[in-house]
């Protein structure tokens, strides 16, 4: 055979090896950018904000890739879902900072801390306790503060969120530590009345409770029907009392702008509860790396599900302080500049 046609045969088959190579490549390449997550997100009741979050998480990581699905599971809340994350039962879960807080040093409702935790991102920590008092009784009683109600002797029944939701816990906690305890609130004739946000506003408009707690977002709709259903005044809270809810929950001091309500004059210091979304120590880390990724980049997606969440920003959500970013989402947080 010539060699010409030698070297043309041996050029032919190079050229189709760096075909064949080039083409392998190309396909591991294509694979590696296929690669989706399907992920189970633990929330709370269907129709809430949290429920919101899970459509916005889902879009945003169907806008970084469309093969991506984060499935929202309702559950009874952040106590529940941190129950679910503990034993390997969801891959993630929508959680109060105040309830992480409480599984780490294992107290009520848990049995002993959950160790497994670790944060993907904050969503919010702008959902202040607010204390609504009817102003006839605030006229009659003197009260203007949270630290009046046990002094004052006024009979209130008070509403408080249901068992196992934290906001009644965190309510339960400031009124004793401004002296209004159960035993001192039974005594001057008053009792604790559980039921839920939007329960709260019909009972005091039928006049079944004096008093309404809560912790949520600023206008939400059941302060809205309080405020303009009822004649209530908003409570001031002693520093003191907020410091003590800090620290013994985790959460953040906060201020209630003056004007907020129908009949509020001035600024109210609270403190506000946030949440976030968790994962455990057993989640690979690609597919945090992923999935944080896919929330920082798309935004958008996530501040689109309410008007409260215009304010999430990227550093709100590297803002949790109360655990450790699983390392697939520290990675990408690191690169992104937000944390060290």
């Amino acid at each position: 055979m010539p060699i010409l046609t030698k070297n043309r045969k041996r050029e032919d088959t190079m050229k189709l090896r760096s075909i064949v190579i080039a083409l392998g490549l190309a396909m591991a390449a294509g694979g590696a950018q296929a690669q989706s997550i399907d992920l189970t997100l633990s929330g709370g009741n269907p129709g809430g904000l949290w429920s919101l979050l899970g459509a916005g998480l889902d879009r945003a990581a169907k806008a970084e890739n469309p093969d991506n699905v984060i499935t929202y599971q309702a559950t009874g809340g952040g106590f529940a879902n941190i129950g679910l994350l503990a034993t390997n039962r969801s891959d993630l879960g929508l959680v109060h900072d105040a309830e992480v807080k409480l599984a780490l040093t294992g107290q009520e409702p848990f049995k002993a801390p959950v160790t497994n935790l670790q944060a993907i991102g904050y969503m919010y920590n702008w959902a202040p306790m607010h204390f609504f008092l009817k102003k006839s009784v605030a006229d009659e009683y003197g009260i203007d503060s949270l630290d009046d109600l046990a002094s004052s002797g006024a009979p209130l029944t008070i509403g408080i969120n249901r068992s196992g939701n934290i906001t009644g816990d965190v309510a339960l906690f400031m009124l004793e530590a401004a002296g209004l305890d159960e035993a001192t609130l039974e005594a001057n004739g008053g009792s604790f009345v559980r039921a839920g946000a939007n329960e709260q506003g019909d009972l005091m408009q039928d006049g079944r409770i004096t008093m309404a707690t809560n912790g949520i977002f600023i206008g939400h709709s059941s302060f809205r029907a309080i405020d303009e259903n009822t004649d209530v005044v908003l409570l001031e809270i002693p520093e003191d009392v907020i410091a003590a809810t800090n620290e013994q929950f985790g959460t953040s001091s906060y201020t209630i702008p003056a004007g907020s309500y129908s009949k509020q004059t001035g600024d109210i210091d609270t403190m506000a509860l946030g949440a976030m979304v968790v994962a455990t120590d057993a989640m690979d880390e690609a597919v945090a790396e992923t999935l944080a990724r896919s929330v920082l980049e798309h935004i958008d997606e996530i501040r689109g599900v309410h008007g409260a969440m215009k304010q999430l920003s990227p550093e709100l959500m590297v803002s949790q302080t109360v655990l450790p970013f699983h390392p697939g989402a520290a990675k990408v947080y690191k690169e992104a500049g937000l944390i060290e």
